[in-house]
């Protein structure tokens, strides 16, 4: 049996973090963290641990420092091994910064983008070790399809 591997599942509020609640049982056994937007949260999550960050999208771009910092703060204390994200900005910057350290990633579009991959979907296609759609149609090299949240 493998040792249970440190997980980070992190995400936006609203859909996206409800989507990453959905996929709690993929994960059992593992060590996991979670990190959003609203500290609320702790009580979806519990006994795993909550961790928050200050949230930022495309159209608040100028907050993406304060992120950056909180999201940086947040892997050095996980130290994740598996970082898994349903998204948004802050999901791809968790991605960017684990990156260099060889931390395994996956990227999970939003159910929402049933017309073509988000914005943030389509650059975590550069960092992340997996990027996955939820519609089948959208599946494509380097953009896999295996099945849906909902």
């Amino acid at each position: 049996m493998t040792p249970p591997k440190r997980v980070l599942a992190l995400a936006s509020g609203g859909g996206h973090f409800v989507q990453l609640l959905r996929l709690r049982p993929a994960w059992g056994g593992h060590d996991v963290t979670y990190a959003t937007v609203h500290a609320a949260s702790a009580a979806d999550v519990a006994p795993a641990p909550l961790l928050t960050f200050r949230d930022v999208s495309r159209a608040d771009w100028w907050r993406l420092p304060q992120t950056l910092w909180d999201v940086a703060a947040i892997l050095l204390r996980v130290r994740p091994q598996v970082i898994i994200t349903t998204g948004a900005l802050p999901g791809l910057t968790a991605l960017v910064l684990a990156r260099p350290f060889g931390v395994r990633t996956l990227w999970i579009d939003s159910i929402a983008n049933s017309e073509e991959l988000s914005g943030s979907g389509h650059q975590a296609g550069k960092v992340a070790t997996a990027v996955v759609t939820q519609w089948p149609a959208l599946a494509e090299p380097g953009i896999d399809h295996w099945g849906s949240v909902l």
